[in-house]
């Protein structure tokens, strides 16, 4: 089975990319037949590479960020994926306020599939550089989990 996610923060250049590139490489490792994107809540961003100290974090554990660019959720989200993944609470009241009601059921949390001592990913733009080393540590975990889970065929 096809699974279809969409990763998403608030501009579309920390988080929600950073998910999409560690996931990308959990396709490759678990053979996943799984479509993936990132998006934000704001468009302020729109068409924007990730962040430098994204890439360069990412870069640094072999993800690739090439080809990415920002973009803003699009009502068609909600129809075309199967899973979307917020990065916060903020970010998932904004995607709730958005989301028909009939598919409200497709988001939930980019943390929610490994017990970790937050359920939020923390936006790390305005701080250092230890910021995006957490993102990672935490977006890794729990991807690692939802990547073995729909490998299993849960």
């Amino acid at each position: 089975m096809k699974h279809r996610i969409l990763f998403v923060c608030m501009g579309n250049i920390c988080r929600s990319p950073t998910a999409e590139a560690i996931f990308r490489s959990k396709i490759i490792k678990y053979q996943l037949t799984t479509e993936i994107d990132s998006a934000g809540t704001i468009g302020f961003h729109q068409g924007h590479s990730p962040d430098k100290r994204s890439i360069a974090a990412g870069n640094r554990r072999g993800l690739d960020f090439s080809a990415m660019q920002a973009r803003q959720v699009r009502s068609d989200d909600f129809e075309s994926f199967d899973m979307i993944l917020a990065a916060d609470k903020a970010n998932l009241a904004d995607l709730k306020a958005l989301c028909p009601a009939h598919l409200q059921h497709k988001l939930q949390l980019m943390l929610s599939f490994a017990i970790l001592d937050t359920d939020e990913v923390p936006d790390p733009y305005y701080g250092g550089c230890d910021g995006f080393e957490r993102v990672l540590d935490l977006l890794d975990a729990s991807l690692d989990a939802l990547a073995k889970t729909i490998q299993q065929g849960l």
